[in-house]
């Protein structure tokens, strides 16, 4: 294992580029100091096992404002890009500053295998956190945004992770989830694991103006779901959102088990064919760490907490 630490450094990108040799076998550690970083980082796919440890949540901070409305596409609005397989970060926040009125703004996009983030923060506002691709694992993270703020198309858990709705534009409505499965046979989902489903302090105050929902589908074969977490009371009694009319209510698998809180009541939940409430432990193993992302082949290597199964 090596190791590298940013010193006086205030720009990452010179070390994604230089001193991080390619296609690495073994890990590879940089640490960030304390600080702000004002750059897009990538984190190509040359560049594997390697991670970043910052100095704490809030503390190490990597921070820029690409969006779709200043014309980057959402793919390339993102802070930091990470490619490279066995990607780790741990104790640092990486944060798109483009605001609500900027629309899709990706702080972290993640198409790198066996990735896992620990102790991170992610801000922003639509589009916040991009899983990608791939198996993905977060703990112990927060999550801030608005508008379909974990979305994509990997196979991802966030286990023990706080996800925060913030306050939205004018009009807008709080989703915290936008899974985009377009195949009945990818294996792939959102798996929300002993979370915190909440308001972010700008929220509080006008909680009652906005409605917040768990998720909607992105695509025909969406795929999310809660279980085990606890919903203030923020999440709307319906829990979830159409994405545009009728599409794909009958083909999404949306679902919630065993979650607590004054936003988990499902009596009023939505009555689509593809929504239901888990009643089984066994049907719910299925979105565990170790049945959904193969944690128990690779998440030991990462040196981070977890737990494989229901716990």
């Amino acid at each position: 294992m090596a190791f590298l630490t940013t010193q006086s450094i205030r720009i990452l990108n010179p070390l994604m580029h230089g001193s991080i040799p390619p296609k690495s076998a073994t890990r590879y550690v940089i640490h960030i100091k304390a600080g702000g970083y004002f750059e897009n980082v990538e984190v190509g796919a040359e560049k594997t096992n390697l991670m970043l440890v910052g100095d704490g949540m809030w503390r190490t901070v990597i921070k820029a404002s690409r969006n779709v409305v200043d014309n980057y596409t959402t793919f390339r609005s993102a802070t930091l890009a990470v490619i490279g397989t066995g990607f780790l970060a741990r104790d640092l926040t990486v944060e798109n500053a483009a605001g609500p009125a900027k629309h899709q703004a990706v702080a972290l996009r993640v198409n790198a295998d066996l990735s896992a983030f620990y102790r991170c923060s992610f801000a922003g506002y639509q589009d916040t956190l991009y899983a990608h691709s791939l198996r993905q694992f977060y703990r112990d993270c927060d999550v801030y945004g608005t508008v379909d703020f974990v979305f994509g198309d990997a196979a991802v858990v966030l286990q023990n992770c706080s996800l925060y709705a913030r306050r939205p534009g004018p009009g807008q409505k709080n989703v915290f989830t936008a899974q985009g499965r377009e195949d009945p046979n990818q294996n792939t989902g959102i798996a929300v694991q002993g979370c915190k489903i909440a308001a972010a302090a700008d929220l509080v105050p006008v909680l009652s103006n906005f409605s917040s929902y768990l998720g909607r589908p992105w695509k025909t074969y969406s795929r999310t779901v809660f279980m085990q977490s606890k919903m203030e009371s923020l999440v709307h009694p319906r829990g979830w959102l159409e994405w545009n009319g009728t599409f794909a209510l009958d083909t999404l698998y949306y679902a919630e088990y065993m979650n607590r809180g004054p936003g988990a009541n499902t009596s009023a939940r939505v009555a689509w064919p593809g929504y239901r409430v888990i009643t089984s432990d066994a049907d719910a193993g299925n979105f565990t760490a170790q049945a959904f992302i193969q944690g128990d082949l690779w998440l030991n290597s990462t040196s981070f907490p977890y737990t494989l199964g229901l716990g």
